[in-house]
């Protein structure tokens, strides 16, 4: 109302005359128009396959799909189901499945996954990340009907779905209880075709660069727009095409004067994109995949299949420009190689430097973000720079918080993956306006937890601050949040070592440390038992498998060499928890910000390559820090040789064995940013390495922010 828009709820536009300028609602309501905009976006493409109209065939495109899969899936015991379609939809629909309890199959037509995106070498490195989590992947299908429970392949029985059938040659049948169809989109252009708008022959409305259609006064942006024979199917194009045609049609249409000498126009959008799916980095960016024909083209290839890291870059022939990439398993220095692509800079002397993926450099690289007004941050919302250093100029430094800038420019708010640039941009912009960006707690203490942290430890009267609500007296104001009170208890459990969860601090725990089990989906819960150095003994496996059938959990090897029991309902973990304390199993803290687990290899004790008992240290060390409260979890690993079979090096502290002790690492992660650990000491007696932890973790603990792992925390130390 305040810009004077009128909007129609629940009233679909049901046709359009051209000619006398009127819209008609389903309601009978008639709006005549100046200018008419198509904005109706698209609908799910369902192949013609025969057997689409049965029940337990599903599309995946709202909330209301995902609750009729999750009803359909519980009310008919479904055990198998196959997804249609293997694009960026497709895969996010099979983990969903996946995530139902539910044995996931991957059908898709192409020979590889995400064929506009990736090419063979990507597809092998995600198909290995997929396939470890338990999906299925077919490529190359040619799927023949959706056979029913009857046997029939029509198109008029209603007997619920059974089965795929193939008609590739030696294709067995697949059975499957239910389908989930994720095979793109078709634009919702129904209205245009009866009004004579020239649409494409698969789809779309045509319009030029100034997204006018072949009606004069009618335009057309987002996914129902065919520009050059190509459906835009990301917000990004969608933003631009509005912003293009909202011009277009002030100037031209209202007659507006807007100061410019030419008319904006829509050329095309850059597809680049960075996505994590089931888990695994894919980008891509630039001219991923030329011509077969194209001949000014040198390709450099990193393919790590023990790492499940794939990487090509594509370059001139002259090695000059970086034209374009596949980045799959590590793509953490996207940024960079996108604006070199995007942007013609100039490359290192060696372009081959750029190949390796930053992992397995070594390094904690945190890329600079570009000054160009112009670069864009927010993909999802298309949010530049710019545009965000200038939401921060109009709040004013007193009011720029993230949370303001974040909701004022929509940058961040999307999947949330650019919410670090962002805040890096904040900080940057606050710095130039004399300002600093807050680093406290959260509104509730005006300081930072190593701040709070050194107040705490320090004061003259423990008894004062040996509470939260002591502390929060003191310190603080108000009554506290989800932020500061798991801080606090953390904390609390630090310096004065209380149990977590006696007089009354297990209200300040998250719900997972009071449950002493994972949240899942769906509300169950997982558990996790301690297991020190990967080492249990027969009557912990025995007693793991009667819990596990008697309460029907899932059961999975972790890969911290520990079992992970899923499915659990609250209101039985004491019995869960009872049954397995009884052979001596406790909790593994799978959930905490805490030691996690401390993985090792069989060591000298099996291995005729072990030259220390890497097993009975690794119990030594994880007995030690188990239950240590932490700003952010730790995990640490003890290898009994170089051969490193723990991955001691990828861990917030681990110890590699030689002939004369071990050798030290501290400071790396895996996760989203891998980070390889710094060597600190060399030969030194496991209780040397014992010493050297007490210290370094003890200053981690007094000294990081909240949630901040060692990694990024050792990488600002002086």
């Amino acid at each position: 109302e305040e810009n004077n828009v009128e909007l129609l709820l629940k009233d679909k536009a049901v046709s359009i005359d051209t000619k006398a300028k009127k819209i008609v609602g389903a309601s009978g309501k008639e709006v005549d128009y100046d200018v008419a905009v198509f904005a109706t976006g698209s609908f799910p493409f369902v192949p013609p396959i025969p057997g689409k109209q049965r029940p337990g065939v599903f599309v995946y495109r709202t909330i209301e799909d995902l609750e009729a899969m999750l009803e359909y899936v519980k009310e008919n015991n479904v055990k198998s189901a196959a997804v249609i379609g293997g694009g960026l939809l497709g895969l996010e629909a099979a983990k969903a499945v996946a995530d139902m309890k539910v044995e996931s199959h991957i059908i898709e037509f192409a020979d590889i996954l995400m064929c506009r995106q990736i090419d063979q070498g990507g597809h092998d490195a995600l198909v290995g990340k997929i396939e470890e989590m338990g999906l299925q992947v077919h490529c190359g299908a040619r799927t023949e009907s959706f056979v029913g429970a009857d046997g029939s392949t029509d198109n008029e029985s209603m007997s619920p779905v059974s089965a795929l059938r193939f008609s590739n040659e030696g294709w067995d049948d697949l059975e499957v209880q239910m389908v989930v169809v994720s095979a793109g989109i078709k634009p919702r252009d129904d209205l245009a075709r009866g009004a004579g708008i020239n649409t494409g022959e698969r789809g779309g409305i045509i319009v030029d660069d100034q997204l006018r259609t072949s009606v004069e006064g009618v335009y057309a942006i987002g996914e129902i727009a065919l520009y050059n024979n190509f459906i835009y199917g990301l917000i990004a194009p969608g933003y631009d095409m509005a912003g293009v045609c909202s011009k277009v049609i002030a100037k031209e249409e209202l007659g507006i004067d807007l100061n410019i000498d030419e008319l904006p126009s829509f050329t095309g959008a850059d597809l680049s994109t960075k996505l994590k799916l089931l888990g695994c980095d894919v980008a891509s960016f630039g001219e991923n995949q030329p011509k077969p024909d194209d001949t000014d083209v040198s390709n450099l290839v990193w393919n790590d299949p023990l790492g499940g890291i794939y990487r090509k870059l594509i370059f001139n022939k002259a090695g000059t420009r970086l034209r374009g990439g596949i980045l799959v398993g590590d793509a953490s220095d996207y940024s960079k190689l996108h604006a070199l692509a995007m942007k013609g800079g100039e490359l290192p002397e060696n372009p081959a430097i750029l190949l390796a993926p930053p992992s397995a450099r070594g390094e904690v690289e945190e890329e600079e973000l570009s000054t160009d007004p112009n670069t864009q941050i927010c993909s999802c919302n298309d949010v530049t720079r710019g545009q965000i250093a200038d939401t921060i100029k109009e709040l004013g430094a007193e009011k720029a918080t993230l949370k303001e800038v974040k909701a004022c420019s929509k940058a961040g708010t999307g999947c949330g993956g650019c919410e670090p640039d962002v805040k890096a941009i904040l900080k940057q912009e606050l710095e130039k306006m004399g300002a600093s960006l807050s680093n406290h707690l959260c509104e509730h203490f005006a300081y930072s937890r190593p701040e709070l942290m050194a107040l705490v430890r320090t004061d003259s009267d423990p008894s004062s601050v040996d509470s939260f609500e002591k502390i929060l007296a003191k310190h603080g104001k108000g009554d506290g949040c989800e932020i500061c009170k798991p801080a606090v208890g953390s904390i609390l459990a630090s310096i004065y070592n209380g149990v977590i969860l006696d007089e009354g601090r297990d209200s300040l725990q998250d719900t997972n440390d009071r449950s002493l089990a994972n949240m899942q989906r769906g509300g169950s819960y997982s558990v996790v038992p301690r297991v020190p150095g990967g080492e249990i003994t027969a009557e912990q496996l025995i007693q793991l498998g009667k819990t596990a059938k008697k309460y029907g959990l899932y059961s999975k090897i972790t890969g911290a060499q520990r079992v992970d029991l899923f499915g659990a309902a609250k209101y039985q973990l004491p019995d869960i928890w009872e049954e397995l304390g009884s052979v001596g199993l406790e909790s593994g803290h799978a959930y905490g910000k805490a030691l996690r687990t401390v993985k090792s290899c069989v060591g000298s004790t099996w291995c005729r390559y072990g030259v220390q008992d890497s097993v009975s240290f690794a119990v030594r060390v994880e007995n030690r820090y188990k239950g240590v409260r932490s700003p952010h979890k730790m995990k640490s690993a003890v290898s009994g040789c170089i051969r490193e079979c723990a991955e001691a090096q990828g861990k917030d502290f681990g110890m590699i064995a030689t002939e004369n002790g071990y050798n030290l690492y501290l400071g790396g992660n895996g996760g989203t940013n891998p980070v390889h650990a710094q060597l600190f000491a060399t030969n030194i007696d496991e209780d040397t390495v014992i010493k050297y932890l007490d210290r370094y973790i003890g200053y981690y603990i007094l000294t990081a922010d909240r949630l901040e792992r060692t990694a990024p925390w050792q990488a600002r130390l002086p």
